[in-house]
């Protein structure tokens, strides 16, 4: 991952950095981040293996590995603000953060707040369960009764997913993924709604519980960064940076890292 991180810093320096905080800029955030010679990044740090907290209290993950390299190359310092996910558009929206990046679906509804970055990921909902019959679902149907409770992680797309293409499922809303995971567990709901990459996990982290989850997403969600409206020329940054890491093969490099190597549970709490 040095090495990576060499060609990361390297490239970004080259394409976008240098001139990004020349003076002049007419850029309010990279101002402000330029001044304070800190990058703020909203994270919930429950959204493995995007971002998830280690054994030292540390944000490990994707989305840590992309928000170093973008400080970096910014010559700032990164620091990483916790929050909960309903409380991280307010935060890009107010300026409490620069940007933020937490298995954020870009929707419609949510660009209409703040600009997008994107797509890093792209993912889509499934289900964890206990239940052989609902890991083989390959669509909501076998899902709508309202004998079925489903649980999801309050303010997110799962959450609507659930309203709007299984009504008449009975809904149990979080604040965080481990309280969804233990009532799947101890049999409070018969399935988590969530994206694929925390199911999956969840299973990979439990291996125990008999947990099961679909094999492919039931939706197609691309995940991206959220940016202050009113700079575009952070926003277009950003993006290029972003671009530059799609086309040089780096974040295929990041995605095998986390999606594909194990390794990275042995630092979990």
């Amino acid at each position: 991952m040095k090495r990576l991180a060499t060609w990361i810093l390297g490239l970004l320096l080259l394409c976008t950095g240098c001139a990004a905080l020349g003076t002049g800029s007419d850029s309010p955030v990279l101002d402000r981040i330029r001044k304070n010679g800190e990058l703020r990044v909203g994270m919930t740090g429950d959204y493995p293996p995007l971002s998830i907290i280690d054994k030292r209290d540390e944000t490990i993950g994707l989305e840590p590995d992309l928000a170093n390299a973008l400080a970096a190359t910014l010559g700032v310092r990164l620091t990483v603000v916790r929050l909960p996910f309903d409380q991280l558009m307010g935060a890009v929206e107010e300026g409490q953060v620069d940007l933020a990046m937490a298995g954020i679906t870009m929707t419609p509804e949510r660009n209409m707040k703040v600009a997008f970055a994107g797509p890093y990921f792209v993912s889509g909902k499934a289900v964890l369960t206990r239940s052989e019959l609902l890991a083989r679902a390959t669509g909501p149907s076998v899902l709508d009764k309202p004998s079925i409770k489903l649980v999801a992680l309050s303010g997110t797309t799962s959450e609507g997913y659930v309203k709007n293409a299984v009504p008449n499922a009975t809904l149990i809303t979080t604040k965080n993924y481990e309280e969804a995971v233990t009532m799947v567990v101890g049999g409070a709901a018969d399935a988590m709604v969530a994206d694929f990459p925390i199911c999956a996990v969840a299973v990979l982290r439990n291996p125990g519980a008999g947990l099961l989850t679909v094999v492919s997403p039931f939706t197609f969600e691309p995940i991206g960064m959220a940016l202050p409206a009113n700079d575009m020329l952070f926003v277009n940054l950003v993006q290029n940076y972003l671009t530059s890491l799609e086309g040089t093969g780096l974040l295929d490099q990041l995605r095998e890292k986390w999606f594909n190597d194990p390794s990275w549970v042995l630092a979990l709490p």
